[in-house]
């Protein structure tokens, strides 16, 4: 089990936008001026900036770490950073912007609070912005912060910065995003990145790092809907712990209390908390997204996959999933095909009942009558499982709101999927 942290102590964010708007730079960028890379790595930086022929530190190579990505000055995999102010830890994903890469960015933002979706100030928003905020609305990100990037470029222009603000709000008015934040920014020259800029007087909003830090991440979390997916059960067998019988997991959602009514799904038995324990010790409430071990009242049949929630608050139940996925593999699917699908702490064997729509990732409408999908495709399907899954809708719950589908034959997770 991880180590407890508090929630609002981690923000997890992604960073999205079309080929060379300057997402490496800007990671790079934020890591350099909050003094957060060693010694050694900023030697290494200057040493292969000068060979590259470059009069500045090149820091889009901090987070450029694929032998590839150096040589052809792109991002093709999803790097993740780690870092951290006095104020927060944050786990950065720096995504690819190429469209045959959709996987990747749904990948890295799949468990982000925030998505940082950069702008090239001289060509506003494309068709690549508009599908990193459907992306970013599909996964339900709680926050989403527009950098328009490259405002050295347009004169610091205060103009250009507005007309792009409203042209993005007017797209994203048709998507489900909930909290917005714009904020002109110059990577390359560390405008408005950790430090205020002198050369946009007219901004009078907060940095990049000071956004970072002080966004609300506490209420991203449900915390009405108490899930507890059980991974494994612990029995000591030893003499000073003869009897116990222990169920660990991570809460997904919600809050579990000692002596809280409770019901193991799929059984419905009924039992209450008699004792919660994080790794350091013994506690009397527990909060997602903790890792514990609880222990029921009574010695009721528990096991991997079940799920304890509360008596009066259940999850749905039921054979038949309604999703929108993302398919990952590289080979395409169609209705009737076979894979095991993970859900929670649960595996089953799960057959696609029907395709019942697309989406043209280029113009967002639907496609009907699509018997296909290939990789990179967004759709909408129907499944049906060999066994019950115990589910919320992913706009409810991002935790039991999501699933996994497995190819059998090579082990290969082909798709990402939420629940309707």
């Amino acid at each position: 089990m991880v180590n407890y942290y508090h929630s609002s102590d981690l923000l997890r964010f992604t960073t999205a936008g079309s080929v060379d708007v300057g997402k490496s730079t800007l990671i790079g960028r934020l890591l350099y001026d909050s003094k957060s890379i060693f010694d050694d790595q900023l030697k290494a930086l200057e040493n292969t900036s000068q060979r590259k022929g470059l009069d500045h530190v090149d820091l889009s190579l901090l987070t450029d770490g694929l032998k590839d990505e150096r040589e052809q000055g792109i991002t093709i995999d999803v790097a993740y950073r780690y870092f951290s102010t006095p104020k927060r830890k944050f786990i950065v994903a720096d995504t690819p912007g190429h469209i045959q890469y959709t996987r990747n960015m749904v990948t890295g933002a799949s468990t982000a609070n925030m998505a940082l979706i950069l702008i090239d100030a001289r060509k506003g928003v494309i068709e690549q912005t508009k599908r990193h905020s459907f992306i970013a609305s599909l996964l339900q990100i709680p926050h989403v912060l527009v950098c328009v990037n490259k405002m050295d470029l347009v004169d610091y222009s205060q103009q250009v910065f507005d007309d792009i603000v409203n042209a993005y709000r007017d797209f994203a008015s048709k998507l489900d995003i909930k909290d917005f934040h714009f904020i002109p920014i110059s990577a390359l020259n560390g405008d408005n990145v950790v430090n205020r800029s002198e050369n946009m007087g007219w901004y009078q909003g907060g940095t990049l790092l000071y956004t970072l830090e002080s966004v609300e991440v506490s209420n991203d979390h449900n915390h009405l809907d108490a899930r507890f997916p059980v991974q494994t059960v612990i029995r000591p067998h030893g003499t000073e712990q003869h009897d116990f019988r222990g169920y660990a997991g991570r809460l997904a959602s919600g809050i579990l209390r000692v002596g809280d009514e409770i019901t193991v799904l799929p059984s419905g038995l009924s039992s209450k908390v008699k004792a919660i324990y994080n790794p350091d010790k013994c506690i009397e409430t527990a909060f997602a997204p903790q890792s514990l071990t609880i222990e029921l009242e009574d010695d009721i049949d528990v096991s991997r996959g079940d799920m304890i929630a509360r008596k009066n608050n259940r999850p749905e139940v039921g054979h038949d999933i309604d999703a929108m996925i993302c398919w990952l593999g590289n080979n395409p699917t169609q209705a009737g095909a076979k894979y095991t699908i993970r859900h929670t702490s649960n595996e089953s064997k799960a057959m696609v009942k029907e395709l019942v729509y697309k989406i043209d990732i280029q113009t967002l409408p639907r496609l009907e009558n699509e018997s296909v999908l290939n990789t990179n495709d967004i759709a909408r399907i129907k499944l049906r499982t060999t066994t019950p899954i115990l589910y919320d809708s992913y706009r409810r719950n991002r935790v039991t709101g999501s699933f996994i589908l497995i190819e059998e034959g090579t082990n290969d997770t082909v798709a990402a999927g939420m629940i309707i």
